[in-house]
């Protein structure tokens, strides 16, 4: 397979300070269950700057699940998160987030959900950031090159 330019050797090179961050559904209920408010959770773990983004997609999910979800409906209106517009038809997030990181490798994906994780996995160069113990963990971060 051909891959990305922007994997310099096994390094992400568009991967940098200010961090942008890919939330999905499930990312944003999980932080509100652990009481971790997102901006500066995603701080908290990275030590650097973090512009989270919400796609279309996403952002209908959250409101298509009701009444139930009405605080993530909330969370997600923060004017600190940024809306990508989704180009694509359907609707199913799972697959925008996946297009989206496939052509762009310059995120990192906020999920817990362990099907698109496993997705995500196979595309090289993109960390996967979730919750764990009340905090944001990042897994596969690659290191700085020396």
């Amino acid at each position: 397979p051909q891959y990305s330019s922007a994997l310099f050797f096994e390094y992400n090179t568009q991967l940098g300070p200010p961090y942008r961050i890919l939330l999905d559904t499930n990312f944003v209920n999980f932080a509100i269950k652990n009481k971790v408010e997102i901006v500066k959770g995603m701080m908290d773990c990275l030590y650097a700057k973090c512009i989270p983004y919400l796609t279309d997609c996403v952002r209908g999910e959250i409101e298509r699940l009701g009444e139930k979800y009405r605080l993530a409906l909330k969370v997600v209106k923060d004017s600190r998160i940024e809306t990508l517009p989704c180009l694509h038809k359907g609707i199913y997030a799972d697959d925008c987030l996946v297009q989206r990181v496939t052509e762009h490798k310059c995120y990192i994906v906020a999920t817990c959900d362990k099907v698109l994780k496993r997705r995500i996995r196979k595309i090289p160069g993109i960390p996967i950031m979730s919750v764990g113990m009340r905090k944001f963990v990042v897994e596969r971060m690659p290191d700085a090159p020396q």
